[in-house]
């Protein structure tokens, strides 16, 4: 035989299907909901995953506020950020995000494990973090995903 018989599909903007996923925060740690929530945004969970196209789907994660850390993370961990003048270097920890917003530390940690580039950027929109249990995409018909039975 002289030709492929098969042929490499890569996934297009007009080809990937979209769904919206609901996950509850509090059933496990921070590590463990977050990677699962940044594979599924990132589209790796399909079949016809290119990893030059958004081809994630959208996720609204509920329950933020009742967030577990394992160990002595809630105060132990740190996250820097600098304020752009000299000294202006800066730390908090998970509890003081907290205080602040319970949403923060969620989308800081989802943030990390998406591209650092313009995919990365338009996959960061497809997050929706809410501290309680309501949310405004009913319309959207969300699937609720379970984590613990993933793996």
């Amino acid at each position: 035989m002289d030709i492929v018989s098969f042929k490499t599909v890569f996934a297009n903007k007009s080809t990937v299907e979209k769904k919206w996923y609901i996950v509850d925060a509090g059933d496990a740690p921070l590590g463990r909901v977050c990677s699962e929530i940044a594979k599924i945004i990132r589209g790796k969970h399909k079949t016809s995953y290119s990893p030059h196209v958004d081809c994630g789907d959208k996720v609204i994660v509920i329950n933020a506020d009742d967030l577990r850390f394992t160990g002595r993370k809630m105060d132990n961990k740190q996250y820097i950020r600098h304020t752009g003048y000299p000294g202006g270097q800066r730390f908090s920890t998970p509890r003081q995000e907290m205080q602040k917003s319970s949403t923060r530390v969620i989308e800081k940690a989802i943030r990390g494990m998406l591209p650092k580039n313009r995919l990365g950027r338009k996959l960061f929109h497809h997050l929706h973090v809410y501290e309680g249990a309501e949310h405004p995409h009913e319309a959207q018909q969300p699937i609720k995903l379970d984590l613990s039975k993933q793996s």
